[in-house]
């Protein structure tokens, strides 16, 4: 009887959670195909509350952050009239794709102290992995790596993707491209209020190569020897047959 008074007296004395997030995900395994061109992940939820809504409005952030990986960044310097790799910053792991998507600019609805605990935005997810120091710079090597995959689709913001009604329902889609890399991606969504992480949420999503890509693919990177083999023998079968077919079609 007493571990049960200490239980009882236990959960009476942790704080209410006012405000919970409650989400799900219109897909959570993306299958990549040789056909792929993208896939786009709709994200919806609802807001579970023990207290009445509070009058200052709430936020909502959703974080889809890719297979972490090691990166290196150049940068070129023209010397003798030709261009040449100059400076490196080495990145120990950074995102492979990373997605955010908000119901206004991160700017006012998350502050800065906030955004360094959960590394939400993009460069915070970058900046934690670590930087080596090597050169003083290394700002410049991280804003060039975002803006090197944010063209390629890879790096995302948007600020007004995720719709919340009557404070409680929202909703809002992340567009995958068709360059993804293999592996569980990250789902995060946050309820911020005056710039306070006040709940947070976390999924996954799977994506992963099916048929004969994924058999092409573990077949290089578990039996690289076999792999070499096959294609070498592909090469000279196909190099054969046109020489062939020519000498067919010439005679």
């Amino acid at each position: 009887m007493l571990w049960r008074l200490c239980l009882c007296l236990t959960l009476l004395a942790l704080p209410l959670r006012a405000e919970e997030v409650v989400a799900g995900l219109s897909q959570a395994r993306v299958s990549i195909t040789a056909n792929f061109a993208g896939s786009e992940i709709l994200v919806f939820g609802a807001i579970k509350r023990e207290a009445p809504i509070d009058e200052v409005p709430l936020n909502v952030i959703i974080a889809v952050s890719g297979p972490a990986t090691p990166v290196v960044v150049r940068r070129k310097a023209r010397q003798f009239g030709i261009w040449v790799n100059s400076d490196a910053v080495e990145v120990d792991a950074a995102p492979s794709f990373y997605a955010v998507a908000s119901t206004a600019p991160l700017s006012q609805i998350l502050s800065n102290t906030e955004d360094l605990r959960h590394r939400i935005s993009t460069p915070r997810a970058i900046r934690a992995v670590g930087v080596t120091d090597t050169v003083a710079d290394t700002e410049n090597f991280t804003q060039a790596l975002m803006r090197i995959r944010s063209r390629q689709g890879l790096y995302q913001t948007d600020p007004e993707a995720v719709v919340l009604r009557e404070q409680t329902l929202f909703r809002g889609s992340i567009a995958l491209p068709a360059n993804l890399t293999e592996g569980l991606y990250t789902t995060r969504i946050f309820l911020t209020r005056e710039g306070r992480v006040i709940d947070a949420y976390q999924t996954a999503i799977e994506v992963q190569k099916v048929g004969l890509e994924r058999w092409i693919f573990r077949l290089a990177h578990d039996h690289p020897l076999i792999y070499g083999l096959l294609s070498l023998a592909i090469a000279i079968a196909a190099g054969w047959g046109a020489s062939s077919f020519f000498r067919y079609v010439r005679s």
